[in-house]
């Protein structure tokens, strides 16, 4: 697992500053402490920083063929790599090392830009093509490794694994995107392709951009892939079952490849446990398993956690997490370069800091409730919408819209209610009840909190635009599976996959998701529902193949999720950090934010009538984040860039 960067002259040949490509690099050591290189040529210098996890010795990069023709960097770890390397040899390659990368670079001179359809794993890469000067960046199937670029006045590209990388790169600090600000607020999270920064973008998930030295036209990359979740299985549940067991085992298997420690995430939930305990079957020794826990009984899983350690005999390192914990937002600011509302994220960072203390590889459960239906929002969401297929429109608006703005979001309600929610879905055409589902601020408190010129500067903006173009292309009339198609699309890789890359790399550690193995992620797409979802309650299929592995106990509790328990910080621990936010004078002096409707939504939270948590949560990191990008001004990037 790696940092890459580099800047390549689109146009000409003109020498590219080696320095400033370091100053890129500097902004990546986190994610690459074992070693640093650049190489250079005519026009172009790619560089690399290095965590070495396979092929210690000799997989050093950036990699270039025997002739110097093909020039490679590379974030990631394929593990069919294997498979690949005999299919290369029998064509008549000699390698010269034991890495993928090398499998990689390979691949490609046998196989062009297809080579990424036959990568089973987690990547981003640059690749130079020196004999016809062209340009190759790509990304892995589900986003699981980052890869931003930015065009510059004077045709060069500008890339890198973090935004802050691709920044030292430029000669000034691009403004901020006010449609990803929105965005940011709309999400909890910026959406691919958008950076918070003009003129930067992220290479979206299955995604190459191929750029030939010379040419003018836009930077438009292109899909080589897209998940299918038409439902197409018609084996019986027991050969269903047993499928999913083979190929479970198969990915975690194939994860388990590499030349130091490895350990993995257990948070007692169903996912993370049964890739514990399938590592545990597969012969993982020693098997280490970290976990988080919390004072407060809704947050915290410690419990069942520590029930498949101990049926596992597995190392069991357990750290708890108070609301001082949340000094570390500015750190978060810090890590994520862009604006980022996930609460969870703050306890990723702290087991990944901790695990990195006993391994440097840990493998997660990531991935199981997009795959598998777990998120409590699917069942409602398919309920919802077939309520609507009975129901004329006219009635919808007429009545559901008056009485969802009536409905109180109270803080005392019973979760499995869910109501308000439910109505104001069943108000709202599909894309815009689903963003509904996901959104930290529901669309009417959106329209208070953004600043009235804000909003009339992005005239028209709607942010389910986002949601309905990811639904128009889903390919499919199933309503679980178009909703599972969107979170592939926005979910996972803006955020899920997003929080764990960057609170891992910030301390060096590589985390793998088995469960997002390519082949298993084709095959659980064509899944019928009945095989999601047992009414209300989600992974049917899943647990039912766990069952041998997950005590019965863990398998059958309500779905809790790994995060915060906001509502009770907001209130008792981070009055102070909340005044600061209202008196600071950022929000206000960056023009997004009514300072105003900030302040309603505090005195509410603190009432106890209102939950704010999600909202308040995500004004304190916008805070947190103009605190520092305030304080970056471009002359400060500019000496950095410098070197």
């Amino acid at each position: 697992m790696c940092g890459i960067a580099g800047i390549v002259d689109l146009q000409n040949r003109e020498p590219v500053a080696v320095p400033r490509v370091r100053a890129m690099l500097t902004r990546l050591r986190h994610r690459g402490p074992d070693a640093e290189d650049v190489a250079t040529r005519p026009g172009l210098a790619f560089g690399h920083r290095r965590l070495a996890v396979i092929d210690i010795v000799s997989g050093a990069q950036p990699m270039a063929s025997p002739d110097e023709a093909v020039l490679l960097v590379y974030n990631g770890e394929i593990y069919n790599f294997r498979e690949l390397r005999g299919e290369l040899e029998r064509g008549g390659v000699r390698f010269r090392t034991q890495s993928d990368t090398e499998v990689l670079l390979e691949g490609y001179r046998a196989w062009g830009v297809d080579v990424v359809t036959r990568l089973r794993g987690m990547f981003a890469f640059a690749l130079w093509d020196a004999t016809t000067e062209t340009l190759l960046l790509a990304r892995d199937r589900l986003g699981e490794k980052p890869l931003y670029y930015a065009r510059t006045p004077d045709h060069r590209l500008v890339f890198a694994s973090e935004l802050d990388a691709v920044l030292a790169g430029l000669d000034t600090r691009p403004p901020l995107a006010e449609d990803a600000v929105a965005d940011f607020f709309a999400f909890g999270y910026v959406p691919d392709p958008k950076a918070i920064y003009a003129g930067v973008h992220k290479l979206p998930p299955a995604h190459v951009l191929v750029v030939r030295r010379g040419e003018r036209e836009r930077l438009e990359p292109r899909r080589y892939w897209r998940p299918d979740f038409t439902p197409r299985h018609r084996d019986a549940p027991e050969i269903l079952r047993e499928e999913l067991t083979r190929r479970l085992r198969e990915a975690v298997g194939l994860q388990l490849v590499a030349d130091v420690p490895l350990g993995a995430f257990l948070s007692g939930g169903v996912d993370s446990s049964g890739v514990v305990a399938l590592m545990a079957e597969a012969g993982a020794d020693p098997l280490i398993a970290c976990s988080i826990g919390f004072a407060e009984p809704e947050a915290d899983e410690t419990a069942y956690a520590r029930l498949v350690a101990e049926r596992y005999r597995a190392r069991h390192h357990v750290r708890g997490v108070e609301v001082t914990a949340c000094a570390l937002l500015d750190r978060l600011a810090e890590v994520y370069g862009e604006p980022f509302a996930d609460p969870s994220a703050l306890p990723t960072y702290l087991v990944s800091g901790f695990a990195r203390e006993h391994v440097t590889v840990a493998l997660s459960g990531d991935g199981g409730d997009e795959l598998f239906a777990g998120y409590r929002r699917y069942p409602f969401h398919l309920a919802e919408e077939r309520i609507k297929r009975r129901l004329p429109e006219a009635l919808r608006r007429r009545l559901v819209g008056p009485l969802a703005r009536a409905y109180p979001k109270l803080d005392w309600a019973p979760r499995a209610l869910r109501a308000k929610a439910t109505l104001e879905a069943l108000a709202a055409d599909t894309a815009n009840g689903y963003l509904r589902a996901v959104t930290p601020l529901p669309r009417t408190e959106l329209g208070r909190l953004l600043a009235p010129s804000l909003l009339e500067r992005l005239d028209g903006y709607d942010p389910a635009q986002v949601i309905a173009r990811h639904l128009e292309e889903a390919g499919t009339d199933d309503l679980l599976g178009r909703a599972q198609y969107v979170d592939l699309m926005t979910w996972l890789p803006g955020r899920m996959l997003v929080k764990v890359d960057r609170a891992s790399m910030a301390h060096g550690l590589e985390v793998r998701p088995p469960l997002l193995d390519p082949d298993l992620v084709d095959w659980a797409g064509g899944l019928p529902i009945d095989a999601k979802l047992d009414g209300f309650k989600g992974k049917r299929l899943l647990k039912e193949a766990l069952e041998p592995f997950v005590p019965r106990a863990l398998l059958d509790r309500p779905k809790q999720g790994f995060g915060l328990p906001l509502r009770h910080w907001l209130r008792r621990g981070l009055d102070e950090r909340l005044a600061a936010m209202l008196t600071s004078g950022r929000l206000e002096a960056s023009g997004m934010v009514a300072i105003d409707v900030a302040k309603d939504l505090v005195e509410a939270h603190r009432s106890g009538l209102r939950d704010h948590g999600a909202a308040l949560w995500t004004l304190l990191t916008f805070d947190a984040f103009l605190a520092r990008h305030m304080g970056q001004t471009a002359g400060n990037m500019d000496a950095v860039a410098a070197g």
